[in-house]
């Protein structure tokens, strides 16, 4: 009878001791899925605290474009450009790459940086987010900067009119194509990152890496003079320069922009 006792109290101990350790991972797990929650439920135009201590700063915080001017311009477009229920947007205007109320760059100038935004394309909706921008007079701001491509994928691979070989969402315009394509459909919200460090460059579209090149290097020198920018002289070699967002003339939104300086 003892030794049934026994045996019974050593189970006992046994079980106790790994619900213990089972309630511990579950509770550790929970975190994580509460933690993942919080941040995804976080106001879009905010950081998150984890954010913060990582050094982020917001480029655009929902109602203010204090952050940002026209290109070749002392202040922010008066009007094509717009902001409302904490989104960025330039209107519609059907003037393709001339822009209806002009490209806009950030007021700040970075070198080494990671930037992020989320972006929503419409229906055969065509910008990008330049990078490396250099102001010129009477010059287009993709004439002097490297712009990670965004665009309605699927409408101008149906109509057949352009060759899209580096012209998709995601890639090195004209450059460098994507080794994946991650892009959502038209009207869903799709999150760009942009890494630039030591000449070092990274397109994340979507959590996946579509882009990976060195500015400066021969192999880039070799693309940039064989392609559309070999007149360009100065295309992407500003290493302290603004970043721009494109007006091509269709309707594009952006949320959650922001930069962490490296």
């Amino acid at each position: 009878m003892k030794q049934i006792t026994l045996i019974s109290l050593i189970a006992v101990l046994i079980l106790g001791c790994s619900t213990k350790e089972n309630n511990q991972e579950g509770t550790a797990e929970n975190s994580y899925v509460q933690e993942e929650t919080s941040l995804k439920e976080l106001p879009i135009n905010t950081l998150s605290s984890e954010e913060i201590a990582e050094g982020w700063e917001l480029l655009f915080d929902g109602s203010s474009s204090d952050k940002w001017r026209g290109y070749n311009k002392e202040s922010f477009p008066e009007s094509g450009w717009y902001i409302k229920d904490g989104i960025l947007a330039v209107e519609y205007s059907g003037t393709e790459e001339a822009g209806g109320a002009g490209d806009i760059i950030t007021i700040e100038k970075f070198e080494n940086f990671e930037f992020s935004v989320d972006f929503l394309v419409t229906k055969e909706g065509n910008s990008g987010i330049l990078y490396r921008v250099i102001e010129k007079e009477d010059t287009p701001i993709w004439h002097n900067a490297p712009e990670f491509q965004l665009i309605d994928d699927q409408t101008y691979i149906d109509q057949g009119e352009y060759d899209m070989n580096k012209h998709l969402t995601g890639d090195n315009y004209d450059l460098h194509s994507s080794i994946v394509k991650p892009s959502n459909p038209v009207g869903e919200w799709n999150t760009a990152r942009l890494m630039i460090n030591n000449n070092r460059v990274e397109h994340w579209l979507n959590g996946q890496k579509t882009v990976e090149y060195e500015l400066e290097s021969k192999e880039w020198k070799d693309l940039v003079k064989e392609g559309k920018f070999s007149e360009y002289s100065e295309y992407g070699m500003t290493r302290e320069a603004h970043i721009g967002l494109q007006d091509h003339g269709h309707l594009i939104m952006f949320r959650n922009i922001k930069i962490r300086r490296l």
